[in-house]
């Protein structure tokens, strides 16, 4: 048999068993809760108390920030204008959206997941009506107990640090507002703050170049779109986890295009890192 005759031969096979657009959307959403289902116990399971007590030892020794036990923020998913809903999904940047809250440790991996929240919502509002606060709240995600701060007398609580879009809680850190920093001491928490608060912005931005979906609108329902990403942070941390190498900063920068130079340097006020 010639190429030619071969090759119209396995065209007619393919067209016989073509799938149709819907077959292949519940085939895709089946695939990506098996994987959330599968390898979440493995890959992101509900940090104990040593897991939180390490993660504070990684964000001290590789980014100074003693007592953090996770950064967190939310980051806005494209999605397709859902039916009925009017503007509950039209947020800020104009674009319709679900919020992925995401709390990050030390190396860029999800400890922490909550999606689905409405785009016009602000990340306190996300941040109050997730089940990682719910769970913070009824104590049933349990937080190590308070530490003495390095070369101190001071034994504060452990802390998740975000930027100023969250409130001050017990257990959850911001920068000082701009108006109070007239004091240099202030000035360098803010910059120590955010460069360690940078994770979670990391690990935003390397998904996003590894899983491109996330740099469109996601076509499909929004339930459908909920799955979707909870499947893309399992496999973010797969990624991670099989590496089994730390990255630095310059390197994530490098490889996902991320400039933190900029942004740091106006946190900091053109000051100098002194460690």
């Amino acid at each position: 048999m010639s190429y030619l005759a071969t090759g119209i031969a396995f065209r007619q096979i393919a067209m016989s068993f073509r799938v149709s657009k819907t077959s292949v959307s519940y085939i895709v959403i089946e695939v990506c809760q098996a994987i959330w289902t599968t390898l979440r116990d493995v890959h992101m399971r509900r940090p104990s108390i040593t897991d939180f007590e390490n993660t504070a030892d990684a964000f001290y020794n590789k980014w100074n920030f003693p007592n953090c036990i996770g950064s967190i923020d939310g980051k806005h998913i494209r999605v397709k204008y859902p039916k009925n809903s009017g503007s509950m999904y039209y947020n800020y940047k104009h674009f319709f959206s679900i919020v992925l809250l995401a709390i990050v440790d030390a190396n860029y991996r999800f400890m922490l997941i909550d999606i689905g929240a409405y785009g016009k919502d602000s990340d306190g509002d996300v941040l109050h009506n997730s089940k990682i606060y719910h769970r913070i709240e009824k104590g049933t995600l349990k937080v190590p107990n308070t530490k003495l701060l390095p070369n101190t007398t001071n034994m504060p609580p452990f802390v998740f640090i975000g930027d100023e879009a969250f409130p001050l809680r017990e257990h959850l850190l911001r920068p000082f507002p701009k108006k109070q920093l007239g004091d240099e001491d202030k000035s360098y928490y803010n910059y120590r703050l955010s460069r360690a608060r940078m994770t979670v912005e990391c690990a935003f931005g390397i998904a996003a170049s590894k899983f491109r979906i996330l740099q469109k609108s996601i076509e499909t329902k929004i339930e459908n779109a909920d799955h979707i990403v909870k499947a893309i942070c399992i496999l973010h941390n797969v990624i991670i986890d099989l590496e089994k190498n730390q990255v630095d900063l310059k390197t994530i920068e490098t490889e996902n295009e991320i400039s933190s130079t900029n942004y740091l340097d106006s946190i900091r006020g053109g000051r100098q890192d002194q460690h």
